[in-house]
C-alpha cells in the first residue's frame, strides 16, 4: 500500500520529526525552504538519509553521495552517484521519481509510505530553484 500525504503531518515518527525540525532550522528568514549549502551531513549523522541532486531539463534526479549505508543495504546494493531513474524502482525506492517531481514542483516537503518503511523529501534551494532534495527514511 502506497500513499502520498500532504504536508505538514501532524504526526511524523520521531526519526522523520528530527529530519524535518533540522531541515526547518536551516531556513534563512522568510523563505520557504533552505539554502542546500546550509546543509551539513554531520548533523544528521546516525540518521537514514540521502541527498538527490536536481537536474532540470529534463527533470532527474541523481543520489549524490550522501547517502546511508542502511538505504543502500535495504536496496541491495550501491547507488551514490547514479541516477534514479536507472535505478529499480524496487524497496525503499519506489515511485522514488514520482515523488521527487512532485516535492521539486511544489516546494514543499512529501511523505511516502509502504508497509516497511516511510520516505520523507524536503526540497533546498540553490542556484535559483530547488537543486537538492534531502531524503529521510523510517524503517517499520
Amino acid at each position: 500500500m502506497m500513499s502520498e500525504t500532504a504536508f505538514p503531518v501532524a504526526s511524523l515518527d520521531p526519526k522523520l520529526q528530527r529530519v524535518e525540525r533540522y531541515w526547518r532550522s536551516l531556513i534563512r528568514g522568510a523563505n520557504d525552504m533552505p539554502f542546500w549549502d546550509d546543509f551539513a551531513p554531520s548533523a544528521l549523522s546516525g540518521e537514514d538519509v540521502m541527498l538527490l541532486n536536481v537536474f532540470d531539463k529534463p527533470l532527474r534526479f541523481r543520489f549524490d553521495s550522501v547517502v546511508s549505508p542502511a538505504i543502500e543495504a535495504r536496496y541491495g546494493q550501491a547507488v551514490r552517484d547514479r541516477f534514479s531513474d536507472e535505478v529499480k524502482s524496487s524497496t525503499p525506492f519506489e515511485l522514488l521519481n514520482e515523488q521527487a517531481a512532485s516535492a521539486v514542483e511544489t516546494g514543499k516537503p512529501t511523505l511516502h509510505h509502504e508497509r516497511s518503511y516511510r520516505r520523507l523529501l524536503l526540497p533546498m534551494w540553490g542556484d535559483g530553484r530547488v537543486s537538492m532534495l534531502l531524503g529521510a527514511f523510517s524503517w517499520s
